[in-house]
């Protein structure tokens, strides 16, 4: 059996603060990213946004691909994929001071997010039934903001999957967290969808969502400069 695999690539974006570096890479991107980080206003913003695409143009380098050269299109609800390599899928995201790439043959979605205190309020709106009985079996608060954000990345990553984003709700679906499989409890449609977490980053959470890919291997690769 050929084992897939699911590469997510992290960086760094903190280096960019470099304007020279800034630079040096920003000009190795396509139009399409330049353009999406010439209009963003704040520099932590521009350097997530530059990390982003770094770190797809270094994912794409194994394929043997530049993100400078490969042309978008987007799916009704805005997610992107590559136009002419339909057999290669990828998710991006940015947090804090890391953006990630996840890349591999089925669709995908990931997720990376600062672990904040003070976010339950937004779990306790959003959240379903069956999340906030996991969240709240323990009484650490501390614990609970860790459960928090792992759910919240988790729901975040099936979203991005799906290419449905923001449209579909939250409360709609669930993550179950049984201590020998997490699973995602949905009738979006039939398909499975396989969650993988990573705490490697201190002080943040991260999840990758795959379509139907509960074979597949996961490595998680820190982009270097």
């Amino acid at each position: 059996m050929v084992i897939k695999m699911i590469y997510t690539y992290y960086i760094d974006v903190t280096q960019f603060e470099n304007e020279e570096l800034f630079q040096e890479k920003l000009n190795l991107l396509s139009p399409y990213r330049q353009q999406k980080i010439a209009i963003l206003k704040h520099e932590k913003d521009k350097n997530r946004s530059l990390g982003a695409g770094v770190a797809l143009d270094h994912a794409l380098e194994t394929y043997g691909l530049r993100e400078k050269s490969i042309e978008y299109e987007f799916g009704e609800w805005g997610k992107p994929s590559l136009k002419y390599q339909q057999s290669i899928h990828f998710s991006l995201s940015h947090s804090g001071d890391y953006a990630i790439c996840s890349i591999g043959d089925k669709p995908m979605g990931n997720d990376i997010e600062r672990i904040k205190p003070g976010r339950l309020k937004v779990a306790d709106r959003f959240f379903a039934k069956e999340e906030l009985e996991w969240m709240y079996e323990i009484q650490d608060e501390e614990e609970i903001t860790q459960r928090m954000f792992r759910i919240w990345t988790m729901k975040e990553s099936f979203l991005k999957a799906t290419g449905k984003g923001i449209s579909l709700p939250l409360g709609d679906f669930a993550v179950i967290m049984n201590k020998d499989k997490i699973r995602v409890k949905h009738t979006f449609n039939a398909k499975y969808y396989h969650l993988k977490e990573y705490p490697d980053i201190a002080g943040y959470r991260v999840a990758v969502c795959c379509e139907e890919s509960r074979d597949a291997a996961y490595s998680m690769i820190p982009v270097l400069l």
